[in-house]
């Protein structure tokens, strides 16, 4: 027993990452290591067991067959323990954990606010990092470990991620009492491109949707003014400053206390679907993916 090399779940875990990203530079970025620092474990462990675990080249690493043998043994390992924590978190005074989520303007405005409150009635010691972000800059942080769960636009590609339907929502017109659009129900995109609009900023994922969708139509839109938030959007357009796109909860939500009107957009893309995306479920800690449950679950 005492030739049996020692190593530590850390290590385990850097190996599993350093193996799956096929790259060391990424699995010490997984690991929240430097690369020399990940070197020298992954140098150790080898050293430690007699057995060389990857083949380095100029491409990046790959395992050799004894480092498939232990990247499926430390994959195991890594699950008992989990589940082991699983089954003893019921006995503990309150698990405790950090999910990093990352979503777009429309999750975080409408969707999100609501069931992290609920969530966080019975989950008191997970603490969640928010931020908002483009759903192209999402699907990075996914993939890049910096955010642990994604919330993003289905139209958007997140290839080598995992991704879940989560919710559908639509855009809508907005515009004011008196303007000639007003009495109308439904409207194409392109006929509203004659008159002058109210915009999002220029970083915001709805000014990046509406200027892909102008350029496809081979047309232009005037924005007479950028606004930083859909309240003050409405506001505008509630002062006669123009029209606006905007998802139809929002709109509905500042209708209650702005005087505008609802025009639906009759568009196949203003129909629009979220989707959460993570590297994998399985990889993710029990409270991650309790979280995850309970948005999916959640009306």
């Amino acid at each position: 027993m005492s030739n049996i090399p020692r190593f530590d779940l850390a290590d385990l875990r850097l190996f599993v990452a350093v193996a799956e990203g096929n790259s060391l530079t990424r699995g010490a970025e997984r690991a929240f290591l430097s690369v020399a620092a990940a070197s020298l474990r992954i140098k150790s462990l080898e050293e430690g067991l007699g057995a060389q675990l990857l083949y380095r080249n100029k491409r990046g690493v790959s395992p050799t067959r004894a480092g498939e043998v232990f990247l499926e043994h430390a994959r195991r390992v890594l699950d008992e323990v989990e589940q082991l924590q699983s089954s003893i978190q019921p006995f503990s005074q309150g698990a405790r954990g950090h999910v990093r989520l990352f979503a777009n303007a429309t999750a975080i405005c409408e969707f999100l606010p609501a069931v992290l409150a609920r969530f966080f009635e019975t989950r008191s010691a997970i603490t969640v990092d928010l931020q908002e972000r483009l759903s192209a800059e999402i699907v990075r942080a996914v993939l890049e470990g910096i955010a642990d769960i994604g919330v993003i636009s289905a139209r958007v590609a997140a290839d080598g991620l995992e991704t879940l339907p989560y919710k559908k929502d639509r855009m809508v017109l907005a515009v004011p009492v008196g303007h000639p659009l007003a009495e109308v129900q439904f409207i194409h995109f392109a006929d509203t491109l004659d008159h002058e609009f109210i915009g999002l900023a220029s970083h915001s994922a709805t000014y990046s949707y509406l200027q892909q969708e102008v350029m496809q139509l081979g047309r232009s839109m005037h924005q007479r003014i950028q606004v930083g938030s859909y309240d003050a959007m409405c506001r505008m357009v509630e002062a006669g400053v123009g029209i606006g796109v905007l998802p139809e909860m929002a709109a509905r939500r500042h209708a209650k206390s702005t005087q505008i009107r609802i025009v639906q957009l009759l568009d196949d893309w203003a129909t629009r679907e979220l989707r959460i995306c993570v590297r994998k479920q399985s990889e993710l800690p029990v409270f991650a993916r309790e979280l995850i449950e309970f948005i999916l679950q959640s009306d």
